[in-house]
């Protein structure tokens, strides 16, 4: 197993995922603890000393399963991470009752690293508010020894992640972002990534290989990745994309099946970052697969809104519909603005289409938009 270097702590770059555990019958309520525990003692017994957990994971149910297979290892032998879930503002205000019952169903004593979970545009604006107290609450625990370390995980936009940093960047000792070779660009995790550095913060990262989706690739995506690298299958030649990163520490695979486990432990046992030049291709290859309507943000557009509408945000929100079919990522961002600045309140009056240069339609775009959302 390789390991880096994180303050004191040797963390194995391989971090176990626990959202995606094995389950019975399909229930994802009913995680099946027996594979489980096989899956975390193969893990441990090969170097694996990070375990990432969350309050809604599995319904509920993942941080009380990790705390059962953990409980068959020292304390000493692992780092546990949870989070507290804001990406669900109902919880705000609760950070001390979740934060207690999250350590009695984890079933310790404190927790190695705690993140702020999904800073997004759905919730910055309750996360910035002190009058909730989740940081300094949080903080108090790390005062108190029941938080080891502190930081946060993010899916927001470049100018909503600077403002986190802005007001609680001091306190955050690491980031967990979405990266991989197609969001580099595409979610804009390389200008993340150059904050972060910055700032002095290292890098974790999920979604390493898009939900499954850079595991499962066409015939011509594979075929471009084998002359790249020959000898490698998909999923590897993704690890090795992030290996290529020297700001990322720790890289969480969700991982739901023993196989996948034996897999990802032969991958991260071995250094093979792709070099500059495959750098280069593996995002060529990330941008032609992410390749929708080619907006170049020069917001010429927006000038010229009657109805004030973000239309190069819009678009990028799109272009995420058409790629990933949705999920929540499209529906945090348009669930957080005002009804009158969705694709819906386009009035195709083709002001913006008349000084496009690069052709766009906009006004069809967002028709499709909404029809895709229904």
């Amino acid at each position: 197993m390789i390991y880096k270097n994180f303050q004191d702590l040797k963390l194995s770059t391989l971090g176990f995922g626990t959202m995606r555990l094995p389950t019975i019958d399909g229930d994802i309520s009913k995680i099946d603890q027996e594979k489980v525990n096989e899956m975390f003692d193969y893990a441990i017994k090969s170097g694996v000393n990070y375990f990432d957990t969350a309050w809604g994971y599995h319904n509920g149910m993942s941080e009380i399963s990790v705390g059962i297979a953990l409980k068959n290892h020292p304390r000493d032998s692992f780092y546990l991470a949870t989070k507290f879930p804001g990406y669900d503002i109902n919880n705000m205000g609760k950070v001390k009752e979740i934060f207690e019952k999250q350590l009695e169903k984890c079933q310790v004593e404190y927790f190695d690293f705690y993140l702020v979970h999904n800073v997004c545009e759905a919730n910055i604006e309750y996360y910035l508010d002190e009058s909730y107290g989740t940081v300094s609450y949080l903080l108090e625990q790390k005062k108190n020894g029941r938080i080891k370390h502190l930081g946060f995980s993010t899916h927001a936009d470049f100018n909503n992640f600077k403002r986190y940093l802005d007001k609680y960047g001091e306190h955050m000792e690491f980031c967990q972002i979405q990266l991989n070779y197609l969001d580099y660009e595409f979610q804009e995790a390389n200008r993340k990534i150059e904050y972060l550095k910055k700032l002095g913060i290292p890098v974790w990262v999920m979604e390493p290989i898009r939900g499954g989706r850079l595991a499962k690739l066409s015939e011509g995506e594979m075929s471009y990745i084998k002359k790249i690298r020959p000898e490698e299958s998909a999923p590897e030649f993704a690890f090795r994309f992030i290996q290529a990163i020297n700001e990322v520490v720790v890289t969480l695979s969700g991982m739901s099946d023993f196989t996948q486990v034996k897999e990802n432990i032969a991958t991260f046992s071995e250094y093979k970052p792709l070099d500059q030049e495959e750098f280069k291709n593996s995002l060529k290859l990330g941008k032609k697969m992410t390749e929708c309507v080619p907006c170049t943000s020069c917001r010429y557009c927006t000038e010229y809104c009657p109805m004030g509408l973000d239309i190069p945000k819009l678009i990028s929100l799109y272009n995420e519909q058409v790629f990933s079919g949705g999920g929540f990522i499209v529906s945090m961002n348009l669930n957080s603005m005002d009804e009158n600045k969705r694709p819906s309140a386009c009035i195709s009056c083709g002001a913006c289409q008349a000084v496009c240069p690069q052709n766009i339609k906009i006004p069809e775009i967002f028709k499709d938009f909404v029809n895709r959302r229904k």
